[in-house]
C-alpha cells in the first residue's frame, strides 16, 4: 500500500511538471502583444505555482503545513484556469492547446482538491 502511496506521488509530481513544461511552451507561443504579455505573466506565476507548492508539500513540517501548501497549489490552479478561460475567450493563443491545458488542469484541481479534503478527514 505504502509504495503505491509512494508511485502515485511520483507520477503525479511527474504528470505536473509536464503540464508545466507545456504550459509555458504555450505562453511563449502567445501573441506579442501588451494583453498576452500581462495575462502570460500571472499565468506564469500561477502555474508554475501550482507545482511549486505541490512540492513543498511533499516537504512540509506538519500535517497543517502540508494542507496548507496543498491549499495554495489548488489556489493557483484555479487561477491558472481564469487566465486561460480569459484567453480563450479574446481569442489569444492557439485554442485547441488552451482546451488542452485546461482539460488537464481540471483533472490535477480535482485530484489536489480530492486530497485536501481527504487530509481534512471529511471524506
Amino acid at each position: 500500500m505504502q509504495n503505491d502511496n509512494v508511485k502515485f506521488k511520483n507520477e503525479f509530481k511527474k504528470r505536473l511538471y509536464v503540464w508545466v513544461l507545456d504550459l509555458i511552451k504555450f505562453i511563449d507561443s502567445l501573441p506579442k502583444d501588451s494583453v498576452c504579455n500581462v495575462m502570460g505573466k500571472q499565468l506564469l506565476r500561477s502555474g508554475t505555482s501550482v507545482l511549486a507548492n505541490y512540492v513543498e508539500a511533499n516537504s512540509a513540517s506538519s500535517k497543517k503545513d502540508f494542507i496548507n501548501f496543498f491549499t495554495h497549489s489548488l489556489k493557483s490552479s484555479n487561477e491558472s484556469k481564469v487566465w486561460l478561460s480569459l484567453l480563450k475567450d479574446t481569442n489569444k493563443g492557439d485554442k485547441q492547446s488552451i482546451e488542452k491545458l485546461l482539460k488537464e488542469l481540471i483533472k490535477i484541481s480535482n485530484i489536489i482538491a480530492s486530497g485536501i479534503i481527504t487530509l481534512k478527514g471529511k471524506r
